[in-house]
């Protein structure tokens, strides 16, 4: 596999990942923003608590109102909270919620199956049993923090 062919399995991958996340309260049409760029502020809020809507969209290359749209939709949900910064009270801290939301339960406890049998295009026990025990050896050696660790 070549460095091409590695880039296009991961769009693959988010592709799955995505079509496997529940729906949210009133349809994803009811949120400005895409999920993808939700679930890559919540990655970074979770990495680094109580950061400015601007630090979280330095490090995640993201533009701040995609970044700000997302902390939006995550507050709405319950993920994270905000709080005035001590030190500047014009700035807005985030971090994770103290309890895990309602919305947060539900996107842990989908499976990817039904969005795997509709990228492999049948229902073949054996092939997915295949990937999904791929896909679960790759989760245990390429977690975000592995990556993390490859940045510093």
């Amino acid at each position: 596999m070549n460095g091409v062919e590695l880039f296009l399995l991961g769009r693959t991958l988010m592709k799955i990942g995505e079509e496997a996340m529940p729906e949210p309260a009133g349809g994803a049409g009811a949120h400005a923003g895409s999920l993808r760029s939700v679930l890559v502020v919540a990655s970074d809020i979770a990495g680094h608590p109580d950061s400015a809507i601007g630090e979280i969209a330095a490090r995640t290359g993201l533009p701040q109102s995609q970044v700000s749209n997302a902390v939006a939709r995550l507050k709405e949900a319950g993920s994270v909270v905000t709080s005035a910064d001590p030190a500047d009270r014009r700035r807005l801290l985030v971090r994770q919620a103290p309890e895990v939301s309602e919305r947060v339960e539900q996107v842990r406890a989908t499976t990817i199956e039904a969005a795997l049998v509709a990228m492999l295009g049948a229902d073949d026990p054996r092939r997915l049993r295949e990937v999904t025990a791929a896909l679960d050896t790759l989760a245990r050696h390429l977690s975000p923090q592995a990556a993390a660790r490859a940045r510093e």
